[in-house]
């Protein structure tokens, strides 16, 4: 019975994007299969290359980032001390809220006379004060950071966990041997976390590819399609626009890289391992 509700609600609909993929259609009357036109429209579309392009930019920042300064928190907030608790509940807060309340929160502090600006008067850098969201600029960078905020407290718990399986035992046997701090974490703790790496990077990955809610909230893909990502495009493709086809082919797209990069790392970490 399981597997008759996985193949209803997972696997068709997967292999009926492949299919759509594959034809024009509108939603309306039966699909008319085209073959692989979607695709070769897609290579020379320069909407979905920049929205490609914005997206590795995206994975990069947002997988770097909010992995980096995850870890960070972590490591800070592993040992028990008074008041961590609440450091941590305070840190992981942003992920109770939805990505589109996140998106609103943030297009607020973004406003002309919002607090990013007010801040920035304040401490006398009125000269780089702008319209975050509305120059093109720097549109994508502001949407990331509101995203790797929100991020952030997630990838430390995930690695909170994985730290209460390190033995403190071989960390204080390599100071006793006159490790350091750096070195005892690189070639200590890292290797304990390898599985907990794995997880990171699996979600981290599957989250840049199609994050939509908060971009979508923020600015639609905008302004001149500069916060434009894969995701986002297949929406307005697909809802918007309503050629259907074109949009499956997107998301097969994402579906792809999603596969290739996952894939990719596990095999590298199965080498190692």
């Amino acid at each position: 019975m399981p597997l008759v509700f996985e193949v209803a609600w997972v696997f068709w609909p997967a292999l009926n994007s492949f299919y759509i993929s594959l034809t024009k259609w509108n939603g309306a009357g039966d699909p008319r299969y085209i073959g692989l036109r979607n695709f070769q429209m897609l290579a020379a579309d320069p909407i979905f290359i920049q929205a490609l392009v914005n997206n590795v930019i995206w994975v990069i920042g947002f997988g770097g980032a909010s992995v980096v300064i995850g870890m960070c928190l972590a490591l800070a907030l592993n040992k028990p001390r008074k008041g961590v608790g609440l450091y941590r509940s305070a840190i992981y807060l942003p992920m109770v809220f939805s990505l589109a309340v996140t998106g609103l929160f943030w297009r607020l502090l973004y406003q002309p006379d919002g607090a990013v600006n007010t801040f920035l008067g304040a401490i006398g850098l009125e000269g780089i004060e702008r319209q975050w969201l509305a120059d093109p600029s720097t549109a994508l960078y502001a949407v990331l950071i509101a995203a790797v905020w929100r991020q952030c407290g997630y990838i430390m718990v995930l690695y909170l966990a994985g730290l209460k399986g390190v033995d403190p035992a071989l960390e204080e046997a390599a100071a006793v041997d006159g490790a350091n701090a750096w070195q005892r974490f690189w070639q200590i703790v890292m290797p304990q976390l390898r599985g907990v790496n794995s997880v990171v990077f699996a979600i981290t990955v599957i989250d840049s590819l199609r994050t939509f809610d908060i971009v979508w909230a923020m600015t639609r893909g905008g302004p001149y399609n500069s916060t434009q990502l894969l995701s986002t495009y297949m929406y307005q493709t697909s809802f918007t626009v309503v050629n259907l086809g074109y949009g499956s082919a997107i998301a097969v797209v994402i579906f792809l890289f999603a596969i290739l990069f996952i894939i990719g790392y596990l095999a590298r970490s199965g080498k190692e391992d």
